[in-house]
This record gives structure tokens, C-alpha cells and sequence, in this order.
């Protein structure tokens, strides 16, 4: 069989390209030619290729179809799920796709501080500590100057020095890392360097309340403070912050006003109490100088002591407030007795004298008003020590101060075998004795509040605190009106105190410092006021204490030279009350309300001696029961009999220790008047302040 030519073979006996059919296509007929059947060419590889193309359309035919059915399907499927039958979706699979954005930290080591209103003071926070292996480190000085050019803080030798220790793997460099020291190290890349994660204590309040938070070593173990003394508790529930009673807008108030004094006189430190009357509870309490509580264990010697509660001092004439109050309270002396002031005692080779002599014969108001250290001598003298002991021991001065601070020290005091004449004067305006200020605003809690004993607390989520009651309600009152005088009396050393409405009630303290070798320095003291208000319902008591002030040239037309306590630290006093008073929701009064109060408070200077009493004074100056140093300092003899009864009667009452239980006990007035009217020009805080500021 001959085989076909191939489709494009020009046919044979053609010339290509030539003569009159040049231009026809291959395979047409020739022009005006009768197509021929054998014109058409159909080969085989024709028929393959029409045959494989037959079987592709199929095949798309058939694909195509059954893409349709397949997403029919799909397109019904999908239908039927959204419209006619949705399917929910699984909350717990959706939830565990989303990305989470409330991820908590791991619950700290420790707990946090707050004050009294939630306000966080102290709190554990992530951080990192920065360590080394000695033994990886290849150049010890090039890397102590690389790691010290981000952390300039870090000595280079001491660094070195711990990065060259071959014989050890692990050593800490800081453990206290900033975010950026972290970042700024770990972009050092240095090999044989590493960070731990460990928790830093944070104080955002700086050096607000430091001594009273104290601090914690790197490991978050307490060593001052009430990190301290709370440092099981924190520990032990971590979740559950620490609750204290005092109110940080306070603290920062009496901070700035007690720095003020301290600076304005160049005093060397100084400190100031907020103390509630009613429970005890120390509302702010500022030692100064003092120091960031994030940075104890850098600050020097003098910025870490307390001089709230572990310095101890002599506090002057604010001890006259004990004097008084156990002599009202025993019975033995009435505020209307009068006690010879007309000349100085003489005891030894030591004389006591007033600030500014009257020589007259006073009476317990004038007394405290002037501040007179013959009258509270001589009354001193006829309770006797052991009346005196007993109320000093009752009140907390021989002891150690029940506040949650590890800090705290017991009072300064001569022991029995010693305590005599000389001493039983010299305790009774506040020499021979030294205490913490926080001991001596702790023991004028009851003389201004009812008789109420309670001891100081810094723990505002425990238990109600249960009062005492320890002198009469009668005795409080008297207190209260004396107090009042002190302030608002033209001749009062406290007229610097005065905070207009608020009827503040005071005393004023200026003592002489002991020095290093026990004996008193010249010309130095220390100065203190102790306040209370209202002092028609007691809420708070403010003391502050300024520690060896000067008569600066700033200073010196206000005081004109004099740093006393009623130039030196009443002032400060007042401003404390102004400004905290409202913040603690006690708003002045004025008007009949103000004269109405003032009134109710007032007290003669001179008080004559009710109907149907006697009275102490010129020719009867000692009372039934009287300590045998009376008639001494008198420079009479003793009698050879004391009535022992009288005396009895009147330790008993300064025993005086009745519990009442977790209740606040309110402000009460005794059920008959005290006797004597009102002195007109002691009423109003209108009267101007004479220049008696001294005490």
C-alpha cells in the first residue's frame, strides 16, 4: 500500500512558488477547478488527533458535571447549616482561640501595705537580678567596664572582683535591675551574664510613713518597720494586704509642717504624732530626717533612727499634763488650791525656777496656763513618789510602747531606791525622765478623752480596740478646760496654737538636752507642743517635737530669740489642726456655736473655793495625807503621824484600772457642774496672742 504524502507536500509535477497558481493555498483546488474528493487528505495522525480531542470533551463534559454536583452540594450544605438549620458555635472552642488579654501576673511573695483608704504603700512588683557564673567569663575588667558603663551605680573594682572569683559559679552583681538596666545588659550580650526573676519591694509614697514601713532585705524579708514586725503575717497571706490605721494625706501634712519648723530654726531633727483620742490608733507619725523606704539599706545611720519611738528625750513641761491629771484624778488636790510660787526651791546644790516668776500664789489653772515649775514641784511633793510612780507605771512609761514597731524603747527613769525629793520635782515638769514622743501622746490619750486608756496601734484591720479607763471623767474635763486656757489665755505660753474654730487645748514643753556625758548642755533644748481637738469632744492629738532649735536670723523677729516650745513648735501644731481638720471631716466653728463651745470650756485663773469646801493656800498649804517631802521642800518638819488613810484613798484611785471591752467609750461630762464661772476675756480666739510663748 503506498503511503499518503504528508498533508503539506506540495503536489507532484508543481512547480512551487511558479506559474498561474502561485498564490493558491496549499490544498485548494485549482481556479475555477471542481473540487475532487481525493483533494481532501485525511491521514491517520489526523484521526489520532480528532479521536483524542472526542475524548477530552468527554472528559470536561463529565468534569464539569461533576463540579457542579459538588458544589451544589456544598452551595446546599452550607445553606442548610446558615439559614434553615444553623449550627452554633462551641463557646469553649471559640474562647480558646481568642487571644488572651487580661493574663495575670503570678501572685506575689508578698503582701501589700495600705494606709487607712486603701492607698497602697508598699507593694511587690516583678523585677530581675542580675548574676553572673565567674567561671564563663572570659576578660573579668572588660567586662566590669561594659556592664558598668549601663549601670553606673556598681563599682568596677568590686565588680571585677566578684567576676574574677574562678572558685565560685554563681554570683549576684545587682539585685536590683531597673526595665532598663535589664534591657541595656541583656543588648551587652556578654556570655557567662544571666538574669533571675525575683520581686522588688516598691514604696510609691517615697519617703512618706518610711519609718513606720521600714524595709525589706532583697529576699523580701522584713527588717524594720512594720515589714518587720507584720513579716509572718505578709508572708504567710500574700493575697491579703495590710491595713493601716494611719491616712497618708495626713502624714504628708505633718511631714511638711514639721520639716518647715525643723528647718526654719536649723534644728538637728524632729517629729511629729497624729494620734486618734478615741482608739488609739496613730493616724501619721513623721520622723525627720528620714529617707526613701526603698532605699534603707543605703541610708546613713541618722536618716534610718525613729525618733519617734526609739529616741528617747526629756519632754519638759508637757509632762505637767501628768502631773496634773494624777493630782486632779487622786482627790488630794483641787484645781482651785493654791501653791506657793513666790520664790525659787532651793534642793542641794540645785534650784528650780518658773520661766517667768510671778511670785504669787497659784492655782492648778494658773499653773498650766504659765507653765509654772514651783507649782507643779510643790504639787508633786505632796502626792509623794509612790502616788507618782504608781500613775507613770499605769499610763505605760516604765515599759517598752505597745506599737507594732520593732524600733520602739522603754522610757528613761531613775529606779525606786533613787527616786527621792529631788527626783519626785524634777519628773513633775518633765526632767529626770526620758521617754519616746510616742509614750508621751499615748499617755495624754486619756487625760483629754474621759479617762480612756488605749494603747497605740498602727493596725487598722484588727480588733476593735478595748479601752481602760484609768482616771475619772470629772478629772478629764478639768483637763480639758486647763488645756484650753493654755492657748487661749492672754497669758498662755500656747497663743501660737491657736487654729481659729477649732478649739484647740494644748501645752506647751521646752527641755534641756543631756549630753553625751550625762550631764545638760548649755544653751541647747528641745521644744514640743502637745494639742488636742475640738477640745469640747476630743477627736485627735497632734504633738510635735523640734530637737536642739536655734534662733535664726529668719526666725529671730518672730521668737526674738527664744526657742521655746510655743514659739518653736506650736506654731507647726496649729498648722497641722487647720489643714487636717477638714480632710478628716472636723470643720470649724463660728459664730454662737464658737462662743457657745468656748464657753462650755471655760475656767477661772483664780477660782474661789466652792460653798461648803476648803481649800489650799496661805496658812493650810498642805491637805490630809501629804508626802512627808511637802513639809520639806517647805522647810517645815513632817508630821510624826501621815494620814494614812487619805494617802490610801488616794493610790487607790490612781490604781484606778477598769477594762471596758472593745468599745469606744465617749466623751462624758460629770453629772454635777464644775464650780466657777466663765472669764470673759479667755473666751473667743479673737484675743490677741501676748508674747508668752515659752514653757
Amino acid at each position: 500500500m503506498t503511503q499518503a504524502p504528508p498533508p503539506d507536500q506540495i503536489p507532484p509535477n508543481r512547480p512551487h512558488g511558479s506559474g498561474w497558481n502561485a498564490a493558491r493555498n496549499r490544498g485548494a483546488p485549482e481556479r475555477g477547478a471542481t473540487p475532487r474528493v481525493e483533494h481532501v487528505r485525511v491521514t491517520t495522525p489526523d484521526l489520532a488527533r480528532r479521536a483524542a480531542l472526542g475524548v477530552l470533551q468527554k472528559r470536561m463534559i463529565f468534569g464539569l458535571g461533576g463540579f457542579m454536583l459538588i458544589f451544589g452540594v456544598l452551595a446546599g450544605r452550607l445553606i442548610d447549616v446558615s439559614v434553615i438549620n444553623p449550627v452554633h458555635p462551641d463557646a469553649a472552642a471559640i474562647a480558646a482561640q481568642l487571644p488572651r488579654t487580661n493574663i495575670l501576673l503570678p501572685p506575689p511573695a508578698r503582701a501589700e501595705i495600705t494606709d487607712r483608704n486603701g492607698t497602697i504603700l508598699a507593694v511587690s512588683l516583678p523585677g530581675a537580678a542580675l548574676y553572673a557564673n565567674p567561671k564563663q567569663i572570659g576578660d573579668p575588667g572588660e567586662v566590669a567596664r561594659r556592664i558598668t558603663a549601663v549601670i553606673p551605680a556598681l563599682d568596677p573594682g568590686w565588680l571585677e572582683s566578684r567576676l574574677a572569683d574562678r572558685k565560685r559559679d554563681f554570683v549576684y552583681l545587682d539585685r536590683g535591675l531597673t526595665a532598663a538596666q535589664e534591657l541595656a545588659v541583656n543588648q551587652l550580650g556578654i556570655p557567662g551574664v544571666y538574669f533571675e526573676d525575683i520581686e522588688h519591694r516598691h514604696y510609691p509614697e517615697g519617703d512618706l510613713a518610711a519609718h513606720i514601713l521600714g524595709g525589706v532585705t532583697p529576699d523580701q524579708r522584713g527588717i524594720a518597720g512594720v515589714e518587720q514586725y507584720f513579716n509572718k503575717s505578709l508572708t504567710a497571706d500574700p493575697g491579703t494586704p495590710l491595713r493601716l490605721s494611719i491616712d497618708i494625706g495626713a502624714e504628708s501634712i505633718v511631714r511638711q509642717e514639721t520639716l518647715q519648723a525643723m528647718t526654719d530654726y536649723a534644728a538637728v531633727g524632729a517629729c511629729g504624732i497624729v494620734i486618734s483620742a478615741r482608739t488609739g490608733h496613730v493616724l501619721a507619725m513623721a520622723s525627720l530626717p528620714d529617707y526613701t523606704a526603698g532605699d534603707l539599706g543605703t541610708a546613713p545611720a541618722n536618716d534610718r533612727f525613729n525618733r519617734c519611738v526609739s529616741g528617747d528625750y526629756e519632754p519638759g513641761s508637757v509632762f505637767k499634763l501628768m502631773t496634773l491629771s494624777m493630782a486632779i484624778n487622786s482627790g488630794m488636790i483641787h484645781y482651785w488650791d493654791k501653791f506657793d510660787t513666790t520664790h525659787p526651791l532651793h534642793v542641794g546644790r540645785f534650784t528650780v525656777t518658773d520661766f517667768e516668776p510671778a511670785h504669787i500664789w497659784m492655782t492648778v489653772p494658773h499653773i498650766l496656763e504659765v507653765s509654772s515649775n514651783i507649782g507643779a514641784s510643790r504639787i508633786a511633793t505632796i502626792l509623794g513618789p509612790d502616788i507618782q510612780r504608781t500613775w507613770l507605771r499605769k499610763l505605760g512609761f516604765f515599759g517598752k510602747p505597745p506599737i507594732q514597731l520593732p524600733e520602739a524603747q522603754p522610757a528613761m527613769y531613775h529606779p525606786k531606791s533613787s527616786w527621792k525629793l529631788l527626783t519626785t520635782m524634777t519628773v513633775s515638769f518633765g526632767n529626770g525622765i526620758a521617754m519616746s514622743p510616742l509614750q508621751m501622746i499615748s499617755a495624754v490619750v486619756p487625760v483629754v478623752n474621759g479617762g480612756i486608756y488605749y494603747p497605740p496601734s498602727l493596725d487598722a484591720g484588727g480588733p476593735p480596740p478595748a479601752g481602760v479607763r484609768v482616771m475619772s471623767p470629772e478629772a478629764s474635763l478639768i483637763m480639758r478646760k486647763m488645756m484650753r486656757n493654755v492657748v487661749v489665755a492672754p497669758q498662755g505660753t500656747g497663743v501660737y496654737a491657736r487654729v481659729p474654730g477649732y478649739l484647740v487645748g494644748g501645752k506647751t514643753g521646752t527641755a534641756q538636752v543631756v549630753g553625751p556625758n550625762g550631764r545638760y548642755m548649755k544653751h541647747l533644748n528641745d521644744a514640743s507642743f502637745m494639742a488636742a481637738f475640738p477640745m469640747t469632744d476630743p477627736r485627735y492629738i497632734v504633738y510635735v517635737v523640734v530637737l536642739q532649735p536655734h534662733a535664726t536670723k529668719k526666725m529671730l523677729p518672730f521668737c526674738h530669740g527664744f526657742t521655746t516650745g510655743g514659739y518653736v513648735a506650736a506654731p507647726a501644731v496649729a498648722n497641722i489642726i487647720a489643714r487636717i481638720g477638714p480632710m478628716l471631716g472636723i470643720m470649724p466653728l463660728s459664730g454662737e456655736k464658737l462662743a457657745a463651745a468656748q464657753a462650755s470650756l471655760s475656767i477661772p485663773i483664780d477660782p474661789g473655793v466652792p460653798p461648803g469646801h476648803s481649800g489650799l493656800g496661805p496658812g493650810h498649804p498642805f491637805p490630809p495625807g501629804a508626802s512627808k517631802y511637802a513639809y520639806m521642800l517647805a522647810g517645815q518638819k513632817p508630821p510624826a503621824t501621815i494620814d494614812e488613810a487619805a494617802h490610801d484613798a488616794a493610790l487607790a484611785r490612781t490604781e484606778m484600772w477598769q477594762p471596758l471591752g472593745a468599745t469606744v467609750d465617749t466623751i462624758s461630762t460629770p453629772s454635777v457642774p464644775i464650780i466657777g464661772g466663765a472669764v470673759s476675756h479667755q473666751t473667743m480666739n479673737a484675743v490677741a496672742p501676748a508674747a508668752h510663748a515659752g514653757g
